[in-house]
């Protein structure tokens, strides 16, 4: 089995060569894009299935109020699933991404491939409050991630692919490969050369058209524009922006204190107990909070706004616009806690959705809430639309993203400029509160966002054993002046570092400080190293992280450290030798 193996490989390697690295690159960007699009479709039938299967058993009798134990049914049921079949976190799709792109070489597992889908199904399915694309994205990453691996690809190509899966989920999903692309550029931070672009459209493109040649050409939201950009209206959009942005800061910091307090819980049936308590009491308070909302925004889209009252206690009170108004508000206040509610507890989904929803529902409010005050006549169809926009401009802190996908998603492109205003505005007015997004704001915390710093990228490639020098000759505290100075006579260096009888470092006598002495001879037997010896500005450990490395250098302005091993002397680095390394390894970073 094993020869059969070697011979399969040795004809892959063989062909490999023969194509050349870059038409190995497309080809299976196209692989990825297939297979990615595929997933794609596989979930999202799989959610409406498991959905439509719940819904008609539970219209068969008088269950209507199970609906609100659903949810923390699929909780459980998710939880479960992970505790014993995966046995891995696989929660908070994108974060996990962006963290195996920063310290993992972009590695992911095998099981990342399928686990996310099936989680994120039964948490969906059941009316988890959560969206189905970061699962999505996560499963199209690992896909391209393992296709680059199982070819042998290097971490370049490998970061590569798994863009292209990332960029296919997307633009699948949604059909919409532009904003699948733009997504992997402005969200994965995956640079903009020819080199990765090429390969990033062929993998949207394919995932594109195998969604539209299995789910056919509908759009996921219907909308016809009735009412085209008119400059006039612009100073709305900016409001608009103005409201989405402080809703994106809200939704950002709400989303990290409620999952905090999750966490803080320690017992897993506790979580499972208070999140599904607090879904399910939303859920009944709200009902268009169950699930990830999109026939709440069609509604909107429709002009159809009494129907998000279907079900709910203000039902009867449905023709007055104002309690229409107040229960857009109440949405936007408490989708983020039904969202958190269901991740926190051990729910599997994204935040797509969600911001998907609470941007149109934010569009909404402020187009009804200015037309009823003030009668000025706004469409609220494209204030909905437009709404979506800048949520996910802010929570994403991705404008382009957000304009591309909106505009697709739809088919609205009458309303580009629109969706370029408010976007925009929602963007700075975020970033004015909060520089990280929900994605990237615990890596960043602990210094493992480097996706988004490139000098951090290049340093993680480098290997701190690559740059370790250990020609250094060596002397112990108890050697005399004389011994220091014949090793000084066969060494090239002007640092000997000073070790005891088993190699433990003790310090560092520098040429400079003895040079005067070395020419005494009277005084080589009556002066030792350990009168000598003086301590380093600083230590570098040997498992420690470059860009820590680099930053000592900065600090203490030495150009030589020593590296040490529990204490044990293994070499010196120097500050030319990081930085050239350095250079070299931008150079590939660079090449294009």
């Amino acid at each position: 089995m094993k020869s059969f193996l070697s011979r399969i490989n040795n004809i892959q390697l063989k062909a490999l060569h023969k194509l050349g690295p870059y038409r190995i690159t497309l080809i299976l960007s196209c692989l990825v894009g297939i297979l990615s699009g595929l997933a794609a479709v596989i979930f999202k039938n799989t959610i409406h299935y498991t959905r439509d299967v719940l819904e008609t058993i539970l219209e068969q009798g008088t269950l209507g109020y199970l609906y609100l134990a659903l949810p923390g049914v699929g909780i459980i049921i998710t939880v479960l699933y992970i505790k014993y079949f995966v046995k891995d976190e696989i929660g908070h799709g994108i974060s996990r991404i962006l963290y195996s792109i920063s310290r993992q070489g972009s590695k992911l597992k095998r099981h990342n491939m399928y686990t996310s889908m099936v989680s994120s199904s039964i948490t969906i399915g059941f009316g988890g409050s959560v969206g189905a694309e970061a699962p999505i994205v996560y499963t199209g990453a690992a896909i391209g991630s393992n296709i680059g691996q199982l070819f042998h690809q290097n971490r370049k190509n490998i970061t590569l692919l798994l863009g292209c899966g990332a960029a296919g989920a997307i633009a699948s999903i949604y059909k919409a490969p532009l904003a699948g692309l733009v997504f992997t550029l402005e969200v994965l931070m995956l640079d903009l050369t020819m080199t990765s672009i090429v390969p990033l459209l062929i993998a949207a493109v394919s995932a594109t058209t195998v969604s539209y040649f299995l789910l056919g050409k509908e759009v996921t939201l219907a909308f016809d524009i009735v009412e085209h950009f008119a400059l006039y209206k612009i100073p709305f959009y900016i409001i608009l922006g103005i409201f989405c942005g402080l809703t994106s800061y809200y939704f950002t910091r709400t989303t990290m204190r409620v999952e905090s307090r999750f966490a803080a819980i320690k017992k897993p049936y506790k979580k499972i107990l208070w999140g599904s308590l607090i879904l399910g009491l939303l859920i009944f308070l709200f009902p268009p909070l169950y699930g990830e909302g999109f026939e709440t925004l069609q509604a909107l889209l429709n002009a159809e706004p009494a129907s998000i009252l279907n079900n709910s206690l203000l039902y009867p009170l449905r023709e007055n616009p104002w309690i229409i108004v107040a229960s857009l508000g109440f949405l936007l206040l408490f989708k983020v806690y039904a969202m958190a509610a269901t991740t926190g507890a051990g729910g599997v989904g994204g935040i797509f959705a969600p911001t998907l929803f609470m941007g149109g529902v934010a569009g909404y409010f402020v187009s009804k809430t200015l037309n009823l005050s003030f009668n000025f006549g706004l469409n609220e169809g494209n204030f909905t639309l437009v709404g979506m926009a800048g949520m996910m401009a802010g929570v994403m802190h991705a404008p382009l993203t957000a304009i591309f996908l909106i505009a697709e998603l739809t088919g609205g492109y009458a309303l580009f400029i629109p969706l370029m205003i408010t976007a925009t505005i929602s963007y700075i007015t975020v970033m004015y509160f909060e520089p990280h997004t929900i994605y990237t704001k615990r890596l960043a915390a602990r210094g493992d966002l480097i996706t988004h710093h490139k000098d951090k990228a290049v340093l993680t490639v480098l290997q701190l054993g690559s740059v370790i020098e250990n020609d250094f000759v060596t002397v112990q505290p108890d050697d005399t002046l004389g011994i220091l100075t014949q090793a000084i006579s066969k060494s090239r260096r002007n640092i000997f570092p000073v070790v005891d009888s088993e190699g433990m470092f003790i310090g560092i006598v520098q040429m400079d400080d003895i040079r005067e002495l070395m020419f005494d001879s009277h005084m080589y037997n009556s002066i030792y190293v350990r009168e000598l010896m003086t301590l380093p500005p600083e230590f570098i450990s040997i498992d420690e992280p470059m860009e820590s490395v680099v930053q000592k250098f900065e600090i203490t302005n030495a150009w030589n450290l020593p590296v040490l091993e529990n204490g044990k002397y293994l070499g010196f680095v120097s500050k030319s030798k990081v930085f050239s390394a350095y250079r070299d390894v931008l150079v590939q970073f660079s090449d294009e």
